[in-house]
């Protein structure tokens, strides 16, 4: 795990107040990993977020956004609670609700990625519990453990769907708990950012990912 030193020190009041503020536009960053066909007007307050039908977005989209959301309401409702493997599970529960095979249970076949030959192992449940006791409990910032839990959840696609958006809500519970900030790709790093991913998924060298999210992407509140 690479040393990150966090950023920011917020408040339990900071960090929800930032939460609250920030989540639509971290719904909207889900989607854009995704490459989902939406723009952020549509996926903002009064449109989709609140159920508002929107001409021209597919159903599937409109799915998938909603699940984002109820995560985040999820997340926000048990904010102080310790993240686990069934806590990740439960988040994973929410993202990829009527979009998977199954969704808030472990992968039990093979998945490909695309625009990578990496194929990712069917995840072990007692290694992948081990795996995130261990990055967890590590003497490191929240910063630290946030980008490597991401790094790890999103090449381990531990789930048949939804794996980079629910690594992506699990980093900011680490980090909102902590009052470190919040995880979000703008859409104008997007570019950058799958570049890299797609570098991690071929070599498993998280390092050029988690760098470059930490120098884009992680937001807070200055004073």
């Amino acid at each position: 795990m690479k040393h990150y030193e966090n950023k920011y020190s917020l408040t339990p009041e900071q960090s929800a107040f930032l939460a609250k503020k920030k989540w639509d536009e971290n719904v909207y960053c889900g989607m854009k990993m995704e490459n989902r066909a939406v723009t952020f007007p549509q996926t903002k307050t009064r449109t989709i977020l609140e159920g508002v039908n929107v001409p021209n977005v597919q159903l599937d989209d409109i799915q998938a956004i909603l699940n984002m959301r109820d995560a985040w309401r999820f997340l926000l409702g048990s904010i102080d609670e310790p993240v686990t493997l069934d806590y990740l599970c439960s988040l994973n529960g929410y993202i990829a609700r009527n979009e998977a095979l199954a969704w808030g249970k472990l992968r039990t076949g093979t998945v490909g990625i695309s625009g990578t030959d990496y194929m990712p192992p069917i995840p072990n449940e007692k290694t992948c519990r081990k795996e995130l006791d261990a990055l967890l409990s590590a003497e490191e910032t929240a910063t630290s453990k946030a980008l490597a839990a991401f790094a790890w959840g999103t090449r381990g696609q531990l789930f048949w769907d939804g794996n980079k958006r629910t690594s992506l809500v699990l980093a900011n519970k680490i980090l909102l708990q902590a009052g470190a900030g919040m995880l979000t790709v703008k859409e104008s790093n997007m570019e950058g950012f799958n570049e890299r991913l797609l570098h991690f998924y071929d070599t498993g060298d998280s390092e050029p990912l988690t760098d470059f999210i930490y120098e884009h992407s992680i937001q807070g509140i200055g004073f």
